[in-house]
C-alpha cells in the first residue's frame, strides 16, 4: 500500500511533467496542468509518509535492473518519510503560488517547460529520499540537479543569469563526483551497490565522512561551499526560489545523515566538524545577508545561516552519539531536524513574500521600496510573521528547533561542570545561536522597515498592488503553519520522535522527548496567554477611542517645509553600523562622492560587500582553470588524425601499465 502510493506520486509526477510541455508553452493550460498534478502527487506522497510515521515501520520495493550495479531499490522509514513529507508539502504549495506569479511570462517565455522541469524538480528530489541503491541515487541526484539548472536558467536572456546557472550546474557537478566516489569505496567489490550490502573498508571511515561532507554540502551549501547559492536562488522564478532554499537545499542534509548511519559508529572529530562548519556558516552567512540590498539575494544567504543552525543540530547529536550522551544525541538531532521543517516553511513564506513584493512593484532592489504595508496588507501581515520566525522569536516555529538545540547545548555545558572538551562544545553553540538570533533580528528589522514602512522610494513601488489570490493563499497557509507549530510544539516534537528512535535506538530517546514536550507545552501556554491578552488590550484600546475624532496632519518635520522620500533611512544605511562592527570579517566596501565648493551640488555614498570566499579562495581557481584550458585547447585542432593518434597514445599507455 505505501509503495503503491509512493509509485502512484512518482508517476502523476512525471505524468504532469510530459503534458506539461505538450499544453502550451505560454497558455494558463500548462500552468492548471502542472499545479494540478504536482498537488496530486505531493498529497499521495504524504499520504504514504504521514502512514510511516505514525506506524514508524519501514515500506520497500525491490526490483532488479539491467543496469550495472544497480537496481530499482525504492523504500520509505521514518528518516525519508520526514523529508517527503517537508518536501511534499513546500511543492504544493509553491505549484498554487506559481499558477498566479507565472502569468506575468505568458506570452513571453515558454511556460509549458517550466512546469515540466517544476514537476521533474519533485519528482526527482521525492526519488532521492526514496533510493537505497546507489546509481539509482545518483540518477535521481543528477535529475535534480539539471531540472533545477534550467529553472534557474528560466530569464535566461539576461547575463547573470546565464552566469548564476553555470555556476550552479559546476558547483552541483564538483558535488556529484564527490557523491560517486563515496560509492564506489562503499560498494567496494559488490555485484550491487544497494545500500544494506554496503561496507565500510577498514579505516576508510574518515574518508567517507569528508567525502559526503563535500558531495552533500555542496548542495546543501555550507560554508564556503555556498557560492552558488546567493546568485541561483534569486535568479530563478520566485516560487523555484522557494523550493531550491526551502527544500532542494535539504536533500544535502538528507544524504549526510544517511550516509553517517551507514558508515557506522561516529567518531568524535566529526561531531565538532559539524559543529564547526555549522557555527561558520550561520554567522557568515547573516552577517553577508545584512549586507545586500537585493531582497532575494539577502533571503539566499539567510538559507546559508539556517543551513548553519541545522548543522550545529547534527554535530551536537553526533557528538552525544560518540561520547554516549543520549540527552545530548536526541535533543541535537530532533533540533536539527525540526529545523529542517521550520526552516522550509517560513524560508518558503518569505521567499513567497519577495516574489509578491516583486510581482507587484516590478523591483527586488529595497532601495527603491517603501510604503508597501497600505498597498499589500495582506502580503505584509504574513511577511512579518515569516520574519519573525526566522529569527527565533516566540511563539513561533522558528523558536521551537532552536529552543531544543539552546536545550542540549545547555545540558552538556550543566552537566560537564568544567570546561571540558563536549562543555566547549555546548559554548560554541550557545554562543553561535545567540549571536545568530541578534543579527537576524537586525536583518529583518531592515527588511521589513525599509520594505513595508516608510514612504515610497520610487514610482513603481508607490503603484504597488496586492497580489492575486493563489499567491496569498499558498502564504496564508505557510504563515498559520508557523503559528500552530510554534503553538504546539510538543505536536512538532512527536514528528520527529520516530526519526531519533530509528537515527538513535529507543534508549532515552522517548523520556528526553517527553522532558522536552513538557517545557514546551509550558511554554507553548504562555505563549497562547500572551497572545490572548494582546487581543483583549487590543480590543480594550479599540474600544476606548471609537468614539474618539482624529484629524490628520502633516508629519513633524522640525521646521522643513520641503521633505520627500529620501528623508528616510534605506537599507545599506540601516546595516551600516552592524556591517561596521564586523567590517575586518566581511570586508565591506564604502564609496563616498562629494562635489567640491562652498555649496556642493550633489553627494553620494554607497556601499558593497563582495563574497569574501568566491572573491578570494573560488575566483582564483576558477581564473586558472580557464587559463589551463585555453592551453590544453591548442590539443584540439580538429583534425580527425591527430584525434586517432590521441587514442593509439592513450591505449598503448594503458598496456603498458597493465603488462607491468
Amino acid at each position: 500500500m505505501i509503495m503503491d502510493l509512493m509509485l502512484a506520486s512518482l508517476a502523476v509526477l512525471l505524468f504532469g511533467s510530459a503534458v506539461c510541455v505538450f499544453a502550451g508553452g505560454s497558455g494558463k493550460s500548462a500552468s492548471l496542468m502542472g499545479a494540478i498534478t504536482s498537488v496530486t502527487g505531493a498529497l499521495l506522497a504524504m499520504g504514504a509518509a504521514g502512514t510511516i510515521l505514525w506506524t514508524g515501520k519501514e515500506s520497500s520495493l525491490h526490483v532488479p535492473w539491467q543496469v550495472p550495479f544497480g537496481s530499482f531499490y525504492i523504500a520509505v522509514d521514518p528518516l525519508s518519510a520526514f523529508f517527503i513529507i517537508t518536501i511534499s508539502l513546500v511543492c504544493a504549495l509553491a505549484a498554487i503560488y506559481g499558477t498566479a506569479y507565472m502569468d506575468i511570462y505568458r506570452g513571453k517565455k515558454n511556460l509549458g517547460a517550466a512546469w515540466c522541469f517544476f514537476n521533474l524538480l519533485f519528482a526527482s528530489m521525492l526519488l532521492v529520499v526514496l533510493s537505497r541503491n546507489g546509481i539509482l541515487f545518483l540518477i535521481a541526484w543528477e535529475g535534480m540537479s539539471l531540472s533545477s539548472f534550467f529553472l534557474v536558467m528560466f530569464e535566461h536572456e539576461k547575463a547573470e543569469v546565464r552566469e548564476a546557472g553555470w555556476v550552479y550546474l559546476i558547483a552541483a557537478h564538483v558535488g556529484q563526483a564527490c557523491l560517486m566516489f563515496l560509492f564506489i569505496l562503499l560498494g567496494g567489490q559488490n555485484a550491487s551497490l544497494d545500500f544494506d550490502k554496503f561496507t565500510t573498508p577498514v579505516g576508510a571511515a574518515a574518508t567517507l565522512f569528508i567525502l559526503a561532507l563535500a558531495g552533500f554540502g555542496a548542495k546543501a551549501g555550507f560554508v564556503p561551499m555556498h557560492v552558488w547559492l546567493p546568485d541561483a536562488h534569486p535568479a530563478a522564478p520566485s516560487h523555484v526560489s522557494a523550493v531550491m532554499s526551502g527544500v532542494m537545499i535539504k536533500t544535502g542534509i538528507y544524504g549526510l545523515v544517511r550516509i553517517v548511519l551507514l558508515i557506522g559508529a561516529p567518531a568524535q572529530w566529526w561531531g565538532w566538524t559539524l559543529l564547526i562548519i555549522g557555527a561558520v556558516s550561520g554567522i557568515m552567512g547573516v552577517l553577508f545577508a545584512l549586507a545586500q540590498h537585493d531582497i532575494k539575494r539577502l533571503l539566499a544567504y539567510h538559507s546559508v545561516e539556517n543551513i548553519g543552525i541545522i548543522c550545529m543540530g547534527l554535530g551536537l547529536w553526533l557528538l552525544g552519539v560518540s561520547i554516549n550522551n543520549p540527552v545530548l544525541a536526541t535533543l541535537g538531532l530532533m533540533g536539527g531536524l525540526l529545523h529542517v521543517l521550520n526552516h522550509a516553511l517560513f524560508k518558503s513564506l518569505l521567499f513567497f513574500g519577495a516574489g509578491s513584493v516583486a510581482h507587484a512593484s516590478g523591483t527586488r532592489n529595497m532601495d527603491l521600496l517603501g510604503g508597501l504595508l497600505k498597498r499589500m496588507p495582506q502580503t505584509s501581515l504574513t511577511f512579518a510573521i515569516g520574519a519573525a520566525a526566522i529569527c527565533g522569536l516566540p511563539p513561533l516555529n522558528g523558536f521551537i528547533s532552536e529552543f531544543l538545540i539552546y536545550l542540549g547545548a545547555f545540558g552538556i555545558v550543566a552537566k560537564a561542570g568544567t570546561l571540558g572538551s563536549p562543555a566547549v562544545g555546548g559554548l560554541i553553540a550557545l554562543a553561535s545561536l545567540g549571536l545568530i538570533g541578534g543579527l537576524a533580528a537586525a536583518c529583518f528589522a531592515k527588511v521589513f522597515g525599509i520594505v513595508f514602512l516608510g514612504e515610497p522610494r520610487s514610482e513603481n513601488s508607490a503603484r504597488a498592488h496586492e497580489v492575486p489570490r493563489p499567491m496569498l493563499f499558498a502564504m496564508t497557509t505557510l504563515a498559520a503553519l508557523c503559528i500552530i507549530i510554534g503553538l504546539a510544539g510538543p505536536l512538532a516534537i512527536k514528528l520527529v520522535t520516530p526519526v531519533a528512535r530509528q537515527l538513535i535506538g529507543d534508549v532515552k530517546v522517548s523520556e528526553t522527548s517527553a522532558m522536552a514536550c513538557g517545557i514546551l507545552w509550558k511554554i507553548s501556554l504562555a505563549g497562547g496567554a500572551l497572545i490572548i491578552l494582546s487581543g483583549v488590550f487590543w480590543g480594550l484600546r479599540s474600544f476606548l477611542l471609537s468614539r474618539r475624532v482624529n484629524s490628520t496632519g502633516p508629519t513633524w518635520d522640525c521646521g522643513y517645509l520641503a521633505p520627500n522620500n529620501r528623508m528616510q533611512y534605506t537599507a545599506s544605511s540601516f546595516a551600516w553600523p552592524v556591517i561596521g562592527m564586523f567590517r575586518w570579517l566581511v570586508r565591506p566596501k564604502l564609496n563616498v562622492r562629494f562635489t567640491k565648493g562652498l555649496f556642493p551640488q550633489h553627494a553620494e555614498i554607497s556601499s558593497h560587500t563582495d563574497d569574501i570566499f568566491r572573491r578570494n579562495l573560488f575566483a582564483p581557481i576558477f581564473k586558472l582553470i580557464i587559463e589551463l584550458a585555453q592551453r590544453i585547447h591548442r590539443l584540439q585542432e580538429g583534425r580527425n588524425q591527430l584525434y586517432v593518434l590521441y587514442i593509439a597514445i592513450t591505449i598503448l599507455i594503458l598496456l603498458l601499465v597493465k603488462v607491468r
